[in-house]
C-alpha cells in the first residue's frame, strides 16, 4: 500500500503530473485532492496546502490555463467538434468563463470544424450514395451531438454536392 502523503510528496506528485500532462489548474487541484483521499495524510500535525501547490505551479508557469484552453479548443475544432462541445470540455477542465469566451470559435472556425466532421464521417455530400430522410436525420443528430448548431448541420448535410458544401463554407469569409 502506498505511503500517506506529506507536503513534499504532494509537491512531487504535482511536479510529476504537470511534467507528463498538459493540464489546467483546476484539473491539477482535483488530481491532488484525489491522491490525498486515496493515500491519506502523513501523521504530521501540519495541514497540507493543495491550493498553495497549485498556485506555485501557476506562478512557475508550469500551468497556463489560457494556453491550455487555446490548445484544447484548437485540437477539438480540428477533429470536427463544434463550439458547444469545446465549451463543455473547457468547462469540465475548470477553465474560467472569460477564457472560454476568448477561445470560442468564430463563424469560419465553426464551419471549418463542421466541414471536417462531415468529410471524416462521410456525411451529406461526402457519402458514397444518395440517402433517404431517416439517414439525413441521423447525420444531423450526430453533428448536433458533436456541438454544431442545427442550422449549420442541416445546411451541410443537405448540400447536394461537395461544391455546394464548399460554397457554404466559403460564405463564412464574407
Amino acid at each position: 500500500m502506498p505511503k500517506p502523503l506529506d507536503q513534499r510528496k504532494l509537491n512531487d506528485l504535482a511536479l510529476s503530473y504537470v511534467a507528463r500532462f498538459a493540464t489546467s489548474a483546476a484539473k491539477l487541484e482535483a488530481y491532488l485532492w484525489r491522491k490525498l483521499r486515496e493515500r491519506g495524510q502523513a501523521d504530521d500535525d501540519e495541514q497540507l496546502d493543495i491550493p498553495a501547490i497549485v498556485d506555485r505551479m501557476v506562478e512557475l508557469r508550469y500551468i497556463d490555463d489560457e494556453a491550455y484552453a487555446r490548445s484544447k479548443a484548437g485540437g477539438l475544432l480540428r477533429r470536427g467538434y463544434g463550439g458547444r462541445r469545446v465549451d463543455q470540455a473547457l468547462r469540465a477542465a475548470g477553465i474560467d468563463e472569460t477564457v472560454r469566451n476568448d477561445v470560442a470559435p468564430c463563424e469560419k472556425e465553426a464551419r471549418l470544424a463542421a466541414f471536417a466532421l462531415a468529410q471524416k464521417r462521410k456525411f451529406g455530400p461526402f457519402g458514397a450514395e444518395p440517402f433517404e430522410r431517416d439517414r439525413k436525420e441521423k447525420q444531423i443528430a450526430a453533428m448536433i451531438r458533436a456541438g454544431h448548431g442545427f442550422d449549420s448541420a442541416r445546411a451541410l448535410i443537405e448540400a447536394p454536392t461537395i461544391e455546394q458544401a464548399e460554397e457554404w463554407l466559403s460564405q463564412a469569409d464574407e
